[in-house]
């Protein structure tokens, strides 16, 4: 199948799914539920190829044991390689933890202002972006914003965007969602513009910092800011269901890591050892300590458990968003996690 009748038919089904999804609660969603706990996570993975993904890697950090790494399925499917948990994934908005913790940094230097305003920084939006004067770098941490997120605009799948300020255009001139601070509402734009505000204040892009400031320290050598930095071979596959193309050279732009890597910065983040002195209180009164991402043909969950002083990561290439993928990899993902702390 040729690129654009691949992204014709994305701008399609991403209108369509989330209709389709409201009818029904498909019965594999059930059946992965209910089936037997398996004694293993390999077994578990390999469940989770039955239920139609096409590949998976989990990486499970205990404390007091060697970390454990898993796969199953497939890196590529058409060339026929096995999935390996060393591969490179996408790891989508799991990147705003990073981009998070370099706005800490920024914050703790002198260098940002929690308290200043999107007006204050980006006087050039005042008028495109209602309330500019009022949302504070913090609400847009936070989510707190009202600022329509870009991937909601009905042009957004029908027209994807080739650039920054045409990706940016499509949450210009927007009512707000909600006045700012009053209420919580996701948005890619918030972290788009905070990363933007970032190389304004650096001078220089915010990759660069996140590696020098975050990477670099932890020792992570197998987290990149682009897909241009990295063997292409290296990056597991991604899959639309029903479409046979390989979406691994799409959306280049996003942070790109191993589980493992992912695995150690969310650990350093939740012990505290990512920050330098007074950082950690500002990072806990702005944001969260797990994530997940969502991206065609990637998903991924980052959580810390506490109870069990335990890191499991999830990566799985296949998406369809038609609201049951997502509910279907929590389900694996909660399995494993139950087996975890039964051994």
């Amino acid at each position: 199948m040729k690129k654009k009748q691949t992204k014709r038919i994305l701008r399609i089904v991403f209108i369509l799914a989330s209709i389709s999804s409201l009818w029904f609660v498909p019965w594999i969603l059930v059946k992965a539920w209910m089936m037997p706990l398996p004694n293993t996570v390999q077994e578990q993975l390999n469940e989770g190829i039955s239920h139609g993904f096409d590949g998976m890697i989990v990486y499970v950090d205990q404390a007091g044991k060697p970390p454990e790494f898993y796969a199953a399925g497939w890196h590529d499917r058409k060339n026929k390689i096995a999935a390996y948990p060393q591969a490179l994934f996408k790891i989508a908005s799991i990147t705003k933890l990073y981009v998070a913790v370099a706005t800490t940094k920024l914050v703790k230097e002198g260098r940002l202002s929690l308290d200043k305003t999107l007006a204050d920084y980006f006087p050039e939006l005042v008028g495109r972006i209602e309330n500019a004067e009022k949302i504070t770098l913090r609400m847009m941490v936070q989510h707190r914003s009202g600022i329509p997120n870009f991937v909601d605009h009905p042009d957004y799948w029908k027209n994807p965007p080739k650039s920054k300020q045409e990706t940016l255009d499509y949450a210009l001139d927007l009512p707000a969602d909600f006045e700012p601070g009053e209420d919580y509402g996701y948005s890619n734009t918030n972290y788009m513009l905070i990363s933007d505000l970032i190389d304004k204040v650096l001078g220089y892009s915010h990759q660069q910092y996140i590696k020098e400031e975050i990477l670099i320290p932890l020792g992570l050598k197998n987290t990149f800011g682009s897909l241009h930095e990295v063997d292409i071979n290296n990056v597991m596959s991604g899959y639309y269901v029903g479409i046979e193309d390989d979406l691994k050279n799409e959306f280049t732009g996003l942070m790109i890591a191993t589980a493992e890597d992912v695995g150690i910065f969310l650990r350093a983040l939740n012990d505290g050892s990512v920050f330098n002195e007074g950082e950690q209180e500002i990072y806990s009164s702005i944001y969260v300590y797990e994530h997940t991402g969502l991206l065609v043909g990637y998903q991924s969950i980052a959580e810390y458990h506490k109870d069990i002083d335990t890191v499991v990561i999830q990566f799985n290439n296949t998406t369809n968003f038609n609201g049951y993928d997502w509910n279907l990899a929590e389900i694996i993902y909660n399995r494993i996690v139950k087996i975890v702390r039964r051994t």
